[in-house]
């Protein structure tokens, strides 16, 4: 099933972009913003305390506020990171990242999205649940670990030949 082409307002970089990229490519706002959410709902929990004292100990609860914040301020900021492989966000920086990483890998003969153990349809199967899966971060979070071809680019614009058919059909 291809991928849906959605028109944005800058260019797609990749629809379903692995983890690990997602987060190499994350600028020092995302890392604002993840620090900001952590530091923030902690913040926020005693500032409602001030407001309405419970008279009690609020040492686990802003612990774990902490740590909520923490995931919470990851996935957002992973999220906006997503947006910027999607287009849908200011992306001119990436764009540059993803082209000299993919050519570079493509120049030296590598397959552009990493080699995978998994079978065809597991890598498509992880895919078509991986795609967009940052939008769904509220009810599944889900995260791309598998390296797959489907990322709904053309891999042309990096250097990569098609391959010839043999024509011994």
């Amino acid at each position: 099933m291809p991928i849906k082409e959605v028109e944005t307002p800058y260019p797609r970089i990749d629809a379903d972009p692995h983890a690990t990229r997602v987060v190499r490519y994350m600028r020092p706002s995302d890392y604002a913003v993840w620090a900001g959410t952590t530091a923030g709902v902690p913040a926020v929990m005693h500032l409602w305390e001030m407001a309405d004292p419970t008279k009690v100990s609020l040492k686990t609860p802003v612990r774990l506020g902490g740590l909520l914040g923490f995931i919470g301020g990851f996935m957002l900021a992973y999220q906006r990171s997503s947006t910027r492989f999607w287009g849908w966000s200011e992306n001119k920086r990436e764009e540059e990242m993803d082209f000299k990483e993919l050519s570079q890998r493509a120049s030296e003969g590598k397959p552009l999205y990493g080699t995978s153990q998994q079978p065809e349809w597991v890598q498509h199967a992880a895919a078509a649940n991986s795609t967009f899966s940052q939008l769904k971060f509220s009810a599944i979070p889900m995260f791309n670990f598998v390296n797959h071809n489907h990322h709904g680019t053309d891999p042309a614009k990096y250097g990569v030949q098609p391959k010839e058919s043999t024509g011994d059909s």
